[in-house]
């Protein structure tokens, strides 16, 4: 006899939306205490014993992590339950195998280089998957465990019919983070247009009466940004020591009209390696103006396009960057005299740094910048010029997509901050990851400061003539 669990109201609304035969996917949480390890187990649990023969996987990013905390958790609901005679649990493989014929897997599904696309796990046949702290997660795992799901009814029973029927299940839980737990689930259900078999569930601590008001307390004297993610849910806040440019100076972009307009100028991000989009930015100084977005151009037709914004708005190749990268050298041939952005090249002299003498040529010249590449000198330079308020988005700027932006600046992140040598910017397949796809919109900022170190660095040709004809 299984015994009553003691429950709260979020939870208990989390388990009918698991129960049903509509939803698919329940996000669950968004702050500290509000239960989500514990009705996560719960559910495998009560799932696995009511449903004879299904299959079901609980699962965290590391496996140390998913041993010390969630299969902990599992254990204790297990008790609680009165469940431990149910099922024989095996510790070398993780397995759980209850006499009725279901099993639950426990697993890591951290993304390694030997297996991006997780085909290790191709060989489940899933009732349902428990995904805990699902901010950590790779998006590519989520993708891949959608496709795992084919035990949908049970054994039949004397009268011919299954004991069970059931729709693919997945419960995540989480805590509050800006990548594709942002996109997929808390903007939508915020702005009122999730999807009719998805639903987001919000628990905080101050919904779970079984916290304790020391534990609150103690939450609330924690700093700003603690109180804001895990006390108060706000997933616009990123307490990643990282990151490079803060919830508060991206916010304020769009307030800064105080920025002067400045030379007109254009920054193009081009399409590439199976990506289908070009963006083009149209800057006046540091005012981001207006956005254009190219999808399925080929390289003689994004250059045609860009071109056209030249000749429209008098902007001259030397002010024109365009990224180098890929196929993006086509789009640079096509436009003489353009500045080229190649990312991985060595960082520029910085044009306004006092110069010193170089103790090899006796020569006065400016310091070498302390980055690893182009790239990462060029967005640690936005990063720092944002902070101080110098950069301004338009809000009436034409294509803008505010949140695609600010979703992508949230990833600007310093890679491997305790390393004393030089400054790094996370690698763009690390962003590709938390987002879920290519940041093209960030790297048109991090475009806009190579002209800041491209005129004493680069011979620029005036071709504009050639170009307007």
């Amino acid at each position: 006899m299984i015994a009553t669990l003691k429950t709260f109201a979020k939870q208990r609304k989390a388990l009918r939306l698991l129960r049903d035969q509509q939803t698919n996917e329940v996000m669950y949480g968004g702050g500290a205490r509000g239960g989500k390890s514990w009705i996560g187990n719960a559910w495998i649990l009560m799932a696995a014993i009511s449903m004879p023969g299904s299959a079901w996987l609980v699962a965290r990013e590391e496996l140390t992590k998913l041993r010390d905390t969630t299969l902990l958790t599992y254990f204790k609901v297990a008790n609680a339950l009165g469940a431990k005679g149910e099922y024989s649990f095996n510790s070398a493989s993780l397995t759980a195998t209850f006499h009725n014929g279901s099993v639950v897997f426990f697993r890591e599904i951290k993304w390694i280089p030997s297996d991006p696309e997780f085909d290790r796990l191709g060989s489940y046949d899933l009732t349902g998957a428990f995904v805990d702290e699902a901010q950590q997660i790779h998006p590519k795992a989520v993708s891949v465990l959608r496709g795992r799901f084919s035990l949908l009814t049970g054994e039949l029973g004397d009268d011919g019919l299954p004991l069970w029927r059931t729709v693919p299940k997945m419960l995540f839980t989480c805590n509050p983070s800006k990548n594709w737990i942002y996109t997929d689930f808390y903007k939508p259900s915020v702005e009122g247009r999730l999807e009719a078999h998805k639903a987001f569930v919000v628990s905080l601590a101050t919904d779970n009466p079984f916290v304790s008001e020391d534990y609150l307390a103690n939450l609330r004297r924690s700093d700003a940004v603690t109180v804001a993610r895990l006390l108060d849910g706000n997933f616009e806040y990123d307490d990643d020591p990282t990151v490079l440019v803060g919830y508060d100076a991206i916010s304020q972009l769009l307030l800064n009209d105080q920025v002067a307009a400045g030379r007109h100028c254009l920054t193009v991000d081009v399409a590439r390696f199976g990506s289908d989009t070009t963006v083009i930015y149209r800057w006046l100084g540091f005012r981001m103006v207006e956005r254009t977005v190219l999808k399925n151009y080929a390289v003689p037709q994004v250059a045609d396009a860009v071109k056209l914004k030249m000749r429209q708005h008098r902007v001259l190749p030397g002010q024109v960057v365009v990224d180098d990268d890929g196929v993006g050298g086509g789009v640079v041939d096509l436009i003489p005299g353009c500045v080229p952005f190649v990312a991985q090249s060595v960082p520029l002299a910085d044009p306004a740094a006092v110069k010193v003498r170089n103790l090899k040529t006796g020569r006065m010249e400016p310091p070498k910048e302390n980055y690893d590449n182009l790239k990462s000198q060029c967005a640690f330079r936005m990063a720092a010029r944002m902070a101080r308020g110098e950069v301004f988005v338009y809000p009436e700027a034409a294509g803008l997509d505010w949140d695609r932006i600010a979703e992508e600046l949230a990833q600007w992140k310093r890679l491997k901050p305790d390393s004393d040598g030089k400054l790094r910017l996370v690698p763009k397949t690390t962003m590709k990851a938390a987002l879920g796809r290519s940041p093209d919109d960030g790297d048109n900022f991090i475009m806009r400061e190579m002209l800041e170190l491209a005129a004493p660095n680069y011979k620029r040709r005036s071709a504009l003539s050639a170009i307007i004809q």
